[in-house]
């Protein structure tokens, strides 16, 4: 979605709101890009239940140039956009606020963080792909998969029923999908399985061990209780593991990319560099 050149954002004030949110790594990322952007901006958080969203949305003055949203406000976000790209249309969830014109515009950049960081441990495309999980986060990966080229999609869910919903999104996307509960995953070669499951939450062990010896990349969206016991078996099993961070700060750069310009798809500045710069940010460097 590109913004027409006379409507671009204004403002200098950016949070991140969630609940909870103190946890919160993007303060920090989004500070390290603006201080090597030269640019001065103030990105803060704020606690933010699902009840109080649109009071608190609409109690942002002028100064306010645009918005990160996470759990569990996506979908709040998604119904206060007037405009929404494609990826925020296909899941629902909106990630990205950003004030243009005196309106809300939407997007999802989650989708582009998860596509920009597989490709960056070296999987440029993809035939076939496996997501463990049928949360929100599963239909950002089924999305980020079909952009990865996958034609058929693995869901490996506790409750298949929740996956329905899945399925329905892969006829939209001509991916199809299947669904498989844990005691009866099958052996396949995967060249890439992403997981959804939030921290703490586990497959049961021989299911982990069944599906780590398929090989190929486990991209886990977790970052904060690393290793996750599915990432311990892919490890156990010599098969590389990664975790979220990498998709944590792509899509905040993304994010940067539409608090700029409200174009996802407009770069910035030496994008590399600066991308380099918010990562070594994460470890205190």
């Amino acid at each position: 979605m590109t913004v027409p050149t006379a409507e671009v954002p204004t403002g200098s004030l950016l949070e991140v709101w969630g609940d909870p949110i103190a946890h919160s790594l993007s303060p920090r990322i989004h500070a390290a890009a603006y201080a090597a952007l030269g640019w001065d901006w103030s990105y803060g958080c704020r606690r933010v239940a699902a009840a109080d969203f649109s009071r608190e949305l609409g109690g942002l003055g002028a100064a306010f140039r645009g918005l990160s949203l996470t759990f569990p406000l996506k979908t709040e976000a998604f119904a206060a956009a007037t405009h929404r790209d494609r990826t925020a249309e296909l899941t629902g969830a909106v990630n990205t606020l950003v004030r243009v014109g005196g309106q809300w515009r939407g997007f999802n950049t989650d989708v582009g963080g998860i596509v920009g960081d597989v490709r960056a441990h070296g999987l440029d495309a993809i035939e076939t792909g496996r997501i463990v999980g049928a949360g929100a986060t599963a239909t950002s990966a089924l999305v980020a998969l079909a952009q990865l080229g996958a034609r058929t999609v693995e869901v490996v869910a506790r409750r298949p029923d929740a996956a329905h919903a899945l399925a329905e999104l892969g006829e939209r996307l001509s991916v199809a999908v299947s669904i498989a509960a844990p005691d009866t995953v099958a052996p396949a070669s995967v060249p890439l399985t992403v997981s959804t499951l939030p921290g703490g939450a586990a497959l049961p062990e021989d299911t982990s061990r069944r599906i780590a010896s398929d090989g190929g990349l486990l991209y886990d969206v977790v970052y904060g209780h690393w290793p996750t016991p599915l990432a311990v078996a892919w490890q156990a099993a010599g098969a590389p593991a990664v975790n979220g961070l990498g998709m944590l700060v792509r899509q905040a750069v993304l994010q940067i990319r539409v608090f700029r310009t409200g174009d996802v798809d407009h770069p910035l500045p030496d994008e590399d560099a600066v991308v380099d710069i918010m990562a070594r940010a994460l470890v205190g460097d």
